[in-house]
This record gives structure tokens, C-alpha cells and sequence, in this order.
């Protein structure tokens, strides 16, 4: 390949850490597609003879079919899919295949699949993360009046709504999808026909092959075409701030699952048993979710650190591009597909989480509002008052709303009966019905509207 540069072939070692076609073979499709489109573009602009474009274009087909058939074959003399596509097509088709690689580089080539690649894989991901939404919209619709306690620092804060909580992820994972949607259009340029670095002399149609391949355009600068990989590192960045709310969502499961909190049962098909405690019923997809996350985050730190000194053009530190990049997708389609599963079959049990909500002494803050709004009592004051309240309640192991109303005026004489219609935590998720709160009312509007962005039937 390298020609009469050398006199010797390279070493063992050489050979071994140069190879890329372990990983790089993955890239097969986009290679064939991009090979195509660059070869019916030098035909169409007489560059090669049309005949050996179609000859060209015809054996690219055929290497193809092998590769769908058996697999790509890994002959690391042949160093990435790049060659071995090429020397599979010489053996085919004979010297023609060599008109293939006029005005491009490997440069450009890989540039070009890798691009392809990754904009294969944010859509993989969008629609995945889709399906997760859905998910979690179809289940705060059935449970968009389900009370459970609202935590801050863990501790029980305020009574919310299951659906309002289940929509906060929604929310996020919303944000996810805008994320993706912008990588994807950064990305959607195409380097094919940079070459080298410096462009070609060859009369190339850049924009025909942009078009060929999907692109909207093709890049406008050809040093920074063959050396760009923010593309990878947006798609990284997409992956790792969607799997930090996926462990969110997972961190939750766990905790909820486990006995002291009991507020869902997951399906048999996505937990595990013990294999010395026959009562155990482990939330392994979850943790595992949980601890995919580091690896996801791993993969964005190592693209990011291999890319920080590089000078202008390429260098062979690129070829590390892959792996991360592989292995983050590979990772984020398991855990999207395993907290779908998990929220789509699991079981809530909402009597328990009302009674978590209940004995949390959750309505404080709605005793301390009444109490502003009804008695005129500056909040400062108010929040002592209801301080003492709750302090008695713990004591008699009571929920506030189970106190008298003797109790209550004892702590303080402008207390009213009025102030139970304002205790209960049926009242206090009512009452939040503002924009984006926990009111069940406000929840299905907001269950409503993301089935209309999700294109779900009403």
C-alpha cells in the first residue's frame, strides 16, 4: 500500500498498532455508500471513463454483498476498511479498481464515514429516547393524581404527583433530543473531496456528493474537514448528558424498589435473583444503567483528551476516534432500551407512596402559606409557628392534618378550622396548580401536549 516509499515492510509491532480494521470494520456501509457516491461523481465529471465507474460501482456492490453475507474479513496487512474494500474490489474487477481512490484521500474517506456513522447513530438515539418518552407519558397519564412524597436531600419536602415526577423526566430527556437534533445539524456537512488536506486539482463536484450522501452542503475549509472530529465529541456529549439523567431516572428505580420504600415492582424480565438469598428480587438492569454512565462519561474524557494538542491536519492519533465513539452508542441503546422496559412494565404501588407522603409531614409548608394568606402572619413567624407544629405531631406520631384544632391554637390563637381544608395533601397538590406544578389538572395538560410532540393518539 505504501508503494516505493519503502524498502521493508513494517514490523510486527507496526503491524499490530497500526491495524484498525478490528474496529474500524464497522464502518463498512458508510465506506460503500461514500465510495459510490464519489465514484459516480469522477464519472459524471469525466474524470474516469463512465464505464469504469459503472464497472467501479457494480464491484462495490458486489463487495458489499460478501460483507453482508460473511462478514468483513480482518487481514491487518490491509490495515482498515478503507483498503480492504479497495483490495477486495481489485480482485473482483481487476486494475480499474485503482481509478477508484483519483481526488481523494484516506483523509477525506474516513472523515466522510465516520460522519455517516455518527449520524446514523444520533438518530438511533433520538428514536430510542422517543420511545423512553412515551413511556413515561403514557405512564404519568395513568397516574397523573397518584400522591407520593416530593424530596429535597432526600427528605420528604412537599406532596407532588407520581405523573409529575415521571414528567420531570420527560423534560429532561426533551432537552437530550434538542441536544441531538443540534449535533446533527452541525454535523450535516460533507469532507468528501478534501483529500489530503489541501483539496484537490481534479474538476470534483463537491456538492454533488454532499447531496449523494445527505449532507446539506460540503465543508468549506479542507484542513479543518479531515481533521474535525467535533461531530464525535457532540455526539459524546449528547450520550453522556442523556446517560446522567438515565442513571437519574435508574438511582430512583433502585431506591424505590428497595423494601423501606416499596413504591414499585419491576417486571421479573428485567431484575435478577440472589444466589444464596432466594428472596431477593436485585434491580441489576438499573445498576447497571447506573454504572454505564462512568463508561459513557469515560469515552467523552478519552475522545476529548486524544484531541487537545493535534495540530493541523490529520495525525494517527485519530484512528482512537472509533472506539469511544462505538462503544458510548453501543452502551446508551442498552440503557435507553432497559429503563423503557422498566418504566413501561414496572407496578406502582401508590397506597404506599400515599402513605409516605402522609406521614412525611409533607403539608407543612401549605400550614405555613395558610397562614400568611389567611392570619397575616409574616412567613418568617409563620414558619416558626409551623416549626412547633410539626414538632408535636412527631411527638404523638400523628400526621399534621390528625392534630386538634385546640393543638393547633395552643401553638397559636389565630389558627382557624378553615386551615384543615388546607392540611391534607389531596388539597396541597390541588392548590399547586400553577404553570409546571404538581395540580393533577396541570399534569394531564402537560401529559397532553407532550403526546402531541410525541405524535401520540389522543
Amino acid at each position: 500500500m505504501w508503494g516505493g516509499r519503502f524498502a521493508d515492510g513494517p514490523s510486527a509491532i507496526m503491524r499490530e498498532i497500526n491495524a484498525s480494521i478490528p474496529f474500524d470494520k464497522a464502518l463498512w456501509r458508510q465506506d460503500i455508500a461514500a465510495s459510490k457516491a464519489h465514484v459516480a461523481m469522477l464519472g459524471a465529471q469525466g474524470i474516469i471513463a463512465a464505464e469504469d465507474a459503472a464497472t467501479i460501482s457494480a464491484g462495490l456492490d458486489a463487495v458489499a454483498a460478501e460483507y453482508e453475507r460473511d462478514g468483513v474479513p480482518e487481514d491487518w496487512d490491509r490495515e482498515d476498511i478503507h483498503m480492504t474494500t479497495e483490495a477486495r474490489l481489485a480482485e473482483l474487477i481487476g486494475p480499474v479498481a485503482g481509478r477508484l481512490h483519483t481526488a481523494r484521500s484516506r483523509n477525506d474517506q474516513v472523515a466522510t464515514d465516520f460522519r455517516l456513522w455518527v449520524r446514523e447513530a444520533l438518530a438511533e438515539m433520538d428514536a430510542g429516547l422517543a420511545e423512553l418518552q412515551r413511556a413515561l407519558v403514557t405512564r404519568a397519564g395513568e397516574h397523573a393524581d397518584a400522591i407520593m412524597p416530593g424530596f429535597t436531600h432526600l427528605q420528604t419536602a412537599q406532596p407532588v404527583t407520581l405523573g409529575h415526577h415521571l414528567m420531570a423526566y420527560y423534560e429532561m430527556f426533551r432537552r437530550d433530543r434538542a441536544r441531538i437534533a443540534e449535533a446533527a445539524g452541525r454535523l450535516n456537512e460533507c469532507p468528501l473531496g478534501s483529500a489530503a488536506l489541501a483539496g484537490t486539482g481534479f474538476p470534483i463536484d463537491r456538492a454533488a456528493t454532499a447531496a449523494a450522501l445527505g449532507f446539506a452542503r460540503p465543508t468549506a475549509n479542507s484542513l479543518d474537514a479531515v481533521s474535525d472530529r467535533d461531530f464525535a465529541l457532540d455526539f459524546l456529549y449528547c450520550c453522556a448528558t442523556s446517560a446522567l439523567h438515565l442513571s437519574r431516572l435508574a438511582e430512583e428505580v433502585i431506591l424505590w424498589a428497595s423494601q423501606p420504600f416499596g413504591f414499585i415492582r419491576l417486571p421479573d424480565s428485567l431484575s435478577t435473583g440472589s444466589s444464596i438469598m432466594p428472596q431477593k428480587k436485585n434491580p441489576d438492569a438499573a445498576e447497571l444503567v447506573r454504572g454505564h454512565t462512568g463508561r459513557v462519561i469515560g469515552a467523552l474524557t478519552s475522545l476529548m483528551i486524544t484531541m487537545k494538542g493535534l495540530p493541523l491536519a490529520y495525525s494517527k492519533d485519530m484512528q482512537d476516534d472509533k472506539p469511544p465513539v462505538f462503544e458510548a452508542a453501543a452502551l446508551m441503546g442498552l440503557s435507553i432500551a432497559a429503563m423503557t422496559g422498566m418504566i413501561a412494565e414496572s407496578s406502582f404501588n401508590t397506597e404506599r407512596m400515599r402513605a409516605a407522603a402522609e406521614l412525611g409531614y409533607a403539608t407543612a409548608t401549605d400550614l405555613a402559606d395558610w397562614l400568611v394568606r389567611e392570619a397575616g402572619v409574616p412567613f418568617r413567624e409563620a414558619h416558626h409557628i409551623t416549626g412547633e407544629a410539626v414538632k408535636l405531631a412527631e411527638a404523638r406520631g400523628v400526621a399534621l392534618d390528625q392534630l386538634s384544632l385546640a393543638e393547633l391554637q395552643k401553638i397559636d390563637a389565630r389558627i382557624d378550622a378553615r386551615v384543615y381544608q388546607a392540611l391534607s395533601v389531596d388539597a396541597s397538590v390541588a392548590a399547586r396548580a400553577s404553570y409546571g406544578g404538581t395540580a393533577p389538572d396541570e399534569v394531564r395538560r402537560q401529559v397532553a401536549a407532550a403526546r402531541r410532540a410525541l405524535g401520540m393518539e389522543e
